[in-house]
């Protein structure tokens, strides 16, 4: 295995030094004669800067909105198609059929089909009702961002949780069932515990591309109106590809680095505290 480990060790740890380097430069492509070492300078220039504030506070609302979307959708799925009906096959293969779907081509889908507020569905049914229609980009662009993405990435925790349900032995359900416990009581005390393992990596999985979504904001909203929703993923991109500032890109990198490792060290604490939890009743 030593080939494999150090191919991927020099695959993280190359790009990894190179940003720290470049975090401590001077380092602007339009400027190419004021070069040398800043110190902190990039990072205390991101410190004050109210749009990278911003874009923190986005990508939190965004990963937390979205994991609560589909996870808590994704389980009501998986509890249903784990049901036998008529059909059922051709139900799962259209449910999971959202995550095969490139970033890019969701947001041309949700931006051209669904949210356009003159040729759109959504515009198109709100017409019919007698309603006025919403442009949705323009006026809630950061729930827009969160459906396109909660419809992109809910397949994937319907498919995983799915496959936990799958894998709990039906003794247990009987068992509760003939000691009288209801539905709620069989969900609580049998079913949510043995998906721990599986909610976790959901979670875990989950949160680690939200953190770093990017396609579906350049295809729609272009981090706009305003920075309503620029998020850090695509705040490294304005400062990386609009103001060519490699030091200030590579400082806000770093941030992000730290911000994930951050909400990997709580969100590893939760999980592990309520699998202990629920393992002691």
């Amino acid at each position: 295995m030593a080939p494999a480990v150090i191919f991927l060790l020099v695959w993280m740890i190359v790009p990894l030094a190179m940003t720290i380097y470049y975090a401590f430069q001077n380092y602007n492509l339009m400027m190419p004669t004021m070069r040398g070492f800043a110190g902190w300078e990039n990072f205390s220039i991101l410190l004050n800067d109210p749009t990278f504030w911003s874009a923190l506070v986005n990508t939190l609302v965004l990963v937390g909105a979205c994991l609560i979307v589909t996870v808590g959708l994704g389980l009501v799925l998986a509890l249903l198609f784990n049901r036998t009906f008529i059909g059922r096959g051709i139900a799962r293969t259209l449910a999971i059929s959202p995550f095969f779907v490139m970033p890019v081509v969701t947001g041309l889908i949700f931006k051209n089909m669904l949210f356009h507020p003159v040729y759109g569905i959504f515009s198109w049914a709100m017409r019919t009702l007698g309603l006025e229609p919403i442009d949705w980009l323009a006026h809630y662009p950061m729930l827009s961002i969160i459906m396109m993405i909660s419809w992109e990435w809910t397949p994937f925790a319907l498919l995983i949780l799915l496959t936990g349900l799958q894998s709990l032995p039906e003794d247990q359900i009987e068992a509760v069932r003939l000691d009288g416990a209801n539905r709620w009581q069989e969900f609580r005390h049998i079913v949510i515990p043995h998906l721990g393992q599986v909610l976790y990596v959901v979670v875990m999985l989950e949160s680690i591309f939200f953190l770093t979504s990017f396609a579906e904001i350049y295809a729609t909203t272009s981090g706009g109106p305003g920075t309503a929703t620029t998020n850090l993923p695509y705040y490294i991109y304005l400062s990386a590809f609009f103001q060519y500032d490699i030091g200030l890109s590579s400082a806000a990198a770093i941030g992000a680095v730290v911000l994930a490792n951050i909400f990997a060290f709580f969100l590893i604490r939760f999980v592990a505290g309520n699998l202990n939890a629920g393992g002691q009743r």
